[in-house]
This record gives C-alpha cells, structure tokens and sequence, in this order.
C-alpha cells in the first residue's frame, strides 16, 4: 500500500498587511450532518397521518345535505305525515354532524378536544341509530300514493348510514389514539 506524509493542518498566511491592502475574506467553510435526528413528533401524530380533517369535512358536507333534507321535508310534508318530519330527524342529526365534523377539523391545531371529539362522534352514531329506526317505521308504514316522500326518507335513510359509518371509523381512531396517550 502506498502512503504519503502531507501535513493536514491549516496554514493561515502570516504576512502583515500592509496599507492598502485589505484583508481577504475567510474561504466559506461547508458542514455536513453526520446524523440525521428524527423530527419531533407532536400530540396525535399518528392519528393525524390518518386524515380525520378529511373525514370530518365529509361529516360537514353530509350534515349540510342533510339539514337540506329536511328542509326538503318541512315544505313538502305536513308535519303529522311522518316521524321523520315531527321529530325533526333531519335537522337533529345534520346540525350534530356539523358540529362533530368542526370539532374534527380543529384536532389538527388543538390536540386537547380529543375527547370532545370522541364524545361528540359516539353521539352521532346513536343518533343516527334512532333516526334509522323513526324513518325506517315511516318506511313500513308507507302508502303507495307517497312514492316522492318515500324516495327522500330511503335517500336521508342513505345519508344517516353514511354519516354513522363516518362517526363508526373515526371513533374507532380515536379509541385507539386514546389508550397510547394516556401513561
């Protein structure tokens, strides 16, 4: 094997200046890691990966369509004609996933409303659950001369299996999430 003895140390010219002369500038020095050290990891990581922002901005858009619904409802329908219209499903469960879809989307910038979250999603699946059972006895209880009426009640029937299966998958992460957090 070949070697060869160079001095590695740094020679700095040692001539004095003289006038008129200026000095010149340092050469740039360049630094490279030699460990790469992994990012701080902040509150609910792993649960933000999984995009609840997303699904509760699906929790808003359905309970928007929702209150839609009901609106639908309200002008077309006498109040007495169905479950669904006298108990107010429609508004009940839109303005409970508004809500719940908000909240959702405010984990990314305050991690503490984890809990309300929670809350507020395990609330909206018995919700759903019980306006399913009022427009599900409407449904059985449907007269053939009501085909308009009996279409909305299956499409808000749709809309509150959608939202219950948003609530189910969120509240499913946010179990999850809650275990690993607390010591």
């Amino acid at each position: 094997m070949a070697s060869a003895d160079v001095d590695m140390r740094i020679h700095e010219d040692q001539e004095p200046l003289r006038p008129g002369r200026r000095e010149a500038p340092p050469p740039p020095r360049y630094y490279q890691a030699s460990e790469m050290l992994p990012a701080e990891q902040g509150p609910l990581h792993s649960l933000l990966q999984k995009q609840p922002a997303m699904l509760g901005s699906l929790q808003v858009m359905s309970g928007i369509f929702s209150v839609g619904v009901g609106i639908l409802f309200a002008v077309t329908q006498n109040i007495n004609v169905s479950l669904c219209t006298m108990f107010r499903v429609s508004y009940f469960t839109g303005g409970l996933y508004i809500i719940a879809g908000l909240v959702s989307n405010l984990l990314f910038k305050n991690p503490k409303l984890l809990m309300v979250s929670f809350t507020m999603n395990c609330a909206c699946i018995i919700v759903a659950i019980i306006g399913a059972i009022l427009i599900s006895v409407d449904l059985a209880r449907f007269t053939s001369g009501d085909r308009v009426f009996y279409k909305m009640e299956v499409l808000q029937l749709c809309v509150l299996a959608l939202e219950a299966f948003l609530s189910a998958v969120l509240c499913f992460w946010f179990f999850k999430e809650k275990p690993a957090k607390s010591p």
